[in-house]
């Protein structure tokens, strides 16, 4: 059944609490996705000629400061870091690239979870609540944030397969639905340079979507091209660096919910988890159109 949440900042009057206004949307989702959850976030943005990976590892006593120490040693380039829990975000003044291969060369036990110049991907088995918790998701600040609540359907209650899924440079992707052709697709990309790490079939639509942004799509031509190519029934959320979407598929049989200020776009599967958010009762809400395309960005 799965839940999705999104909230995007058209303004900074909300910046400071972006993590504040999200949570109780997430937690108000447990009931449609009670087994694993998890958030990209956006904000904390790093200069031009810098990167940003998400990590975890396993351990909990994993040493991020050794790790940060041999990577800046590794690179020849600054390396900062700072923990949450079990997972670590890396500041590497260096090519994203290189900043992946190195880490998969020397570490290959960490997970990657995102890479880019904003996004920040948190995610864990166990109720959202608990999860929000453990990452004290309430102080969080930045310009947006998509959240996903999983019901397993297709694939084990694990980490690595529960949402968001990122496959791209500060591209994420959270999905209520199935595809029925994505093993034929995830072969495809492959074969284009795309990495895979679970068998869900929600990370095979984040992977055509970054592959089309990385032929010179824009986001709303990945979107039409992804309405021809990807076969199944699906809400997606999507987010990039400067920008928010929401898209469904022709039948639009899984259900959605926008909502509009002057401030924010927010985005759910149940109206229910938009009714703490400051002017909801002045919002224009409506349910997206099937086949119909909802894109808000920066630039």
């Amino acid at each position: 059944m799965c839940g999705i949440v999104g909230l995007y900042l058209k303004n900074d009057k909300y910046k400071d609490r972006l993590g504040e206004l999200f949570t109780p949307m997430l937690i108000a989702m447990t009931d449609r996705g009670p087994d694993s959850a998890g958030f990209a976030v956006y904000g904390d943005e790093v200069g031009e000629g810098w990167v940003k990976l998400t990590v975890r590892h396993l351990d909990e006593s994993c040493d991020w400061a050794e790790i940060s120490d041999v990577l800046s040693s590794k690179l020849n380039c600054k390396v900062e870091w700072t923990n949450n829990a079990d997972v670590a975000v890396l500041k590497i003044n260096g090519d994203e690239k290189a900043a992946r291969d190195c880490m998969s060369e020397l570490y290959p036990d960490v997970l990657i979870l995102s890479a880019g110049s904003s996004i920040e991907i948190l995610k864990e088995v166990g109720l959202p609540e608990k999860i929000l918790s453990k990452y004290n998701v309430s102080n969080m600040k930045g310009t947006h944030i998509i959240g996903h609540t999983r019901m397993a359907t297709e694939s084990a209650v694990t980490m690595e397969g529960s949402h968001p899924f990122s496959t791209g440079s500060d591209l994420c992707l959270v999905h209520n639905g199935s595809l029925s052709n994505h093993n034929r697709l995830r072969e495809n990309l492959k074969r284009e340079g795309i990495v895979f790490q679970t068998e869900n079939d929600s990370e095979v639509a984040a992977g055509y979507l970054a592959w089309r942004l990385e032929q010179g799509d824009t986001l709303k031509e990945a979107l039409e091209n992804g309405l021809k190519d990807l076969d199944g029934f699906f809400t997606f959320t999507i987010g990039t660096k400067d920008g928010f979407a929401v898209m469904r598929d022709p039948i639009a049989c899984k259900p959605a919910v926008l909502a509009e200020t002057e401030d924010y776009v927010a985005m759910a599967s149940e109206y229910q988890a938009l009714t703490t958010l400051p002017g909801i009762e002045n919002a224009k809400v409506w349910e997206p159109d099937a086949a119909t395309f909802y894109i808000w960005e920066r630039k």
